[in-house]
């Protein structure tokens, strides 16, 4: 039998020959992207359902083209919807902390902002030009003479009063002085001085009725100067009105239709006529003012923050957001400081991946999404309320600033979550309203079935990638390789690896092997040299793990028979890589009934899975070989030379077999190497990393030299798995080296003891020289023990 189980050469690795395929130096790829049929259609109907919740969650491991994928088919997708509004804050004039939002069409975002600086300028060119005009001037003359002719009304009954009592009356500017008048001429100071004290005394008294008669005459100039004030401002607003009307009436045409920019205008027109006053008149602005001081205040006030512009975009947006903290994603006030404190106005909101991709698609990475404070529940709460919201992150801080609070915008967008399968369930384990909000799921392969067109649809996307990236053209016998490499990446003969990126990335590579010899392509050689440098740059650990085996630190043998003892075979991971590696297995027997004791679960390094496998042996034994007395063993198993976590029950047929050869004391041949797990019934079962397990024990024993007995044993259900490199395949063809595969525990103790493990005959009973009856004799006499120690305490 054993020479039955050992495979051919064929078998321990798959051969891909690409003739009768073709090889267009130019190909076109399908639209579909390769093996993800069944994401694809559901992204379609995500894409295509527009009810609320039918955001996509993209599920699968990097490396698969997701990204790729869901970009190219949204842009496809995008170019058939038309674009989405506009958006832009403008300043709310009756409330400067709530901006308003003025939603425009597509191609409107820059044309108001265009428009509103054409405006400012035609102001800068009306004003103050409109002041110095010659109506204007007459009209405010007009107003002051009327204003000064009930100035000088008064002032005369006052002058009149004064000559009659023969004094002088000077006006000069708005002020009034009085001297005495002597032949007809008045008085200056000295010459008042020298009158007789008599005299003054009467001029004196006389002036002080004429400043009372003049204080009564002028009581109602305050009210007066009031009337000519009004009138002046009425007409500084009606020449402002008559000078902007015609401004804005060409604007409220080119926008009669957009109800939110014609409320803009008017708010600013309403507005402006204070702000021209205040800034724009020469006579009300206390330091004059260039045009650019100016244009930067109008601009300030009344120029538009077009926070998104649509006009550039065919058809809906398609956004991906690869850093989304809560600002990117929502939206940010920006501040400055005044004088110690943080300001800020509506010009300085900025919009997020929300605002941009409004109308159309969103993308997100769902683990970075995750990692940010507050994103998450943020934009569960913009989904739901079909709003954005910016809120300024000061706020909460404590910190002293102008908070603005702009105005929601709608919202309307479909997200693409992009994420592991880990985060998927995580989500939907621990968010009830996950399900709700991301109601497709579009799960990406990791492999792909090998067929014809699989294969062909390969062979195209190497050739146009190589293409694109400026490497050289790959030959036939460069694709057959590539195909293989990614089987084996697969582990699976009749599968290759979706991670279609690891083969980009191995072409990339070995272009760099093209160069010395400046060949014209790339073929098998330069791709097989790609594999070796990069197994070469990852192979400083397992390297040191041979040589430590060959040295004897780590205690393998190779050659010989031992009882109690077997070659495992394990695989490691390390970062990217993965290798494998031999570990010896022992186990020891001993009467009692403490069953079977995992020394890597007794000191806490032995996994739930592994541990599983080991309790599995106890009841194979029962099932096995104590169906006529009780089942009572006192055994240890442990993994040698181990001193970290183990995990995995794929040691559990080694164990079994190691742990039978302690029980019948039957040798196990070193020369072997096993893997796999088992069943209660004794079924071999399929493991995982078959291939670096096998040659991992090759290599030990190629370096201590291939003898021809030596071979690994691996389970028949991982035969489809085999993708072993040449020089295992090299070692096998020359009769240097055996892989075997078996489906039961009898088929592998017969080939590590080379004895006959048994078959039961009618009566049930297993042949005497069986390895099968050697452990049931065993355990009986264990079990017959255990009773006589029983009896003994009894009496």
């Amino acid at each position: 039998m054993p020479n039955t189980l050992k495979l051919p050469l064929e078998s321990l690795k798959l051969n891909v020959d690409l003739a009768g395929f073709e090889f267009p130096t130019a190909p076109k790829l399908p639209e579909t992207i390769l093996g993800q049929s069944r994401a694809q259609s559901a992204l379609e109907f995500g894409i295509a359902m527009n009810n609320p919740g039918y955001n996509v969650f993209v599920m699968g491991e990097p490396g698969l083209g997701r990204l790729s994928m869901i970009t190219n088919h949204l842009h496809t997708q995008a170019k058939t919807l038309p674009a989405p509004p506009s958006y832009a804050y403008v300043d709310n004039f009756g409330n400067p902390r709530e901006p308003m939002a003025v939603e425009l069409p597509a191609e409107h975002g820059q044309t108001l902002s265009k428009d509103i600086e054409k405006l400012i300028d035609n102001l800068l060119a009306t004003f103050p030009a409109a002041f110095e005009s010659p109506t204007y001037q007459q009209k405010k003359s007009a107003i002051e003479r009327h204003f000064n002719q009930y100035y000088n009304n008064a002032i005369d009954l006052v002058d009149k009063k004064a000559q009659a009592l023969d004094i002088a009356l000077f006006r000069e500017n708005e002020s009034i002085s009085f001297a005495p008048i002597r032949d007809n001429k008045a008085l200056n100071e000295d010459q008042f001085t020298q009158l007789p004290l008599t005299e003054r005394e009467v001029f004196h008294k006389r002036v002080e009725e004429l400043e009372e008669y003049l204080s009564d005459v002028l009581l109602e100039l305050p009210q007066w100067r009031r009337a000519m004030v009004e009138k002046i401002k009425q007409l500084d607003n009606d020449t402002i009105d008559l000078a902007i009307e015609p401004l804005f009436a060409e604007l409220n045409d080119s926008y009669q239709n957009i109800d939110d920019v014609i409320t803009f205008l008017a708010e600013i027109k309403k507005n402006l006529g204070n702000t021209i006053a205040d800034y724009l008149m020469p006579s009300r602005t206390p330091e004059p003012q260039d045009n650019t001081s100016k244009r930067l205040l109008l601009t300030e006030l009344y120029a538009p923050n077009i926070l998104v512009d649509n006009k550039q975009e065919c058809g809906a947006p398609v956004i991906y957001e690869p850093h989304p903290i809560y600002q990117n994603l929502f939206g940010r006030i920006e501040y400055v400081s005044d004088q110690g404190t943080l300001v800020t106005n509506y010009r300085r909101i900025c919009a997020g991946s929300l605002h941009k991709a409004n109308g159309g698609y969103l993308i997100l990475d769902a683990e970075k999404l995750l990692n940010y404070p507050f994103v998450w529940e943020g934009l569960k709460r913009a989904l739901q309320s079909g709003r954005i919201e910016i809120e300024s992150p000061y706020s909460d801080l404590g910190i002293n600033t102008i908070t603005l609070k702009p105005e929601v915008i709608p919202l309307n967008v479909k997200v693409i979550l992009v994420g592991s399968r880990d985060i998927y369930y995580l989500l939907e384990e621990l968010d009830d309203e996950f399900n709700e909000m991301f109601k497709i799921l579009a799960d990406f392969d990791n492999y792909i079935p090998r067929n014809d067109e699989s294969m062909q649809r390969f062979i195209l996307l190497m050739i146009k990638q190589a293409a694109d990236s400026g490497a050289k053209p790959l030959t036939r016998t460069a694709i057959e390789c590539l195909i293989e490499h990614s089987c084996r990446l697969a582990e699976n003969q009749h599968h290759f690896s979706a991670r279609i990126k690891d083969s980009l990335e191995i072409i990339a590579e070995a272009n760099l092997f093209c160069r010395p010899d400046d060949q014209p392509v790339c073929d098998r050689s330069h791709i097989e040299q790609a594999l070796a440098a990069r197994e070469h740059r990852n192979g400083r650990l397992p390297e040191n793990i041979l040589e430590e085996m060959l040295v004897g630190t780590i205690l393998i043998d190779t050659d010989g028979d031992a009882i109690g003892k077997v070659n495992g075979l394990t695989v490691m991971e390390v970062g990217g890589s993965s290798f494998g590696a031999p570990v010896r297995i022992t186990a020891s027997v001993y009467p009692g009934s403490r069953g079977i004791v995992d020394v890597e679960r007794e000191v806490e390094l032995g996994q739930a899975i592994h541990s599983k496998g080991v309790m599995i042996l106890t009841g194979y034994l029962g099932h096995t070989y104590a169906q006529l007395f009780p089942l009572a063993i006192s055994a240890s198993i442990a993994i040698e030379q181990s001193y970290g976590y183990i995990d995995g029950d794929s040691a559990s047929l080694a164990e079994l077999c190691c742990l039978i050869s302690a029980l019948t004391r039957i040798p196990i041949k070193q020369t072997f190497a096993v893997t796999g797990s088992i069943n209660q019934y004794g079924e071999v079962q399929a493991v995982g990393g078959v291939n670096e397990k096998i040659e991992g024990f090759f290599r030990l024993c190629q370096a201590r030299g291939l003898n021809g007995q030596h071979a690994a044993i691996i389970p028949a259900a991982n035969k489809r798995n085999l993708m072993l490199k040449q020089e295992v395949i090299d070692a096998v063809a020359k009769g240097l080296f055996a892989v075997y595969a078996v489906s039961n525990v009898d088929e592998t103790l017969e080939l590590l003891t080379g004895e006959s493990a048994g078959v039961l005959d009618s009566e049930g009973m297993y042949p005497e020289d069986s390895i099968n009856f050697k452990a049931i004799s065993r355990l009986k006499e264990i079990s017959d023990m255990a009773g006589d120690e029983d009896d003994k305490e009894e009496v």
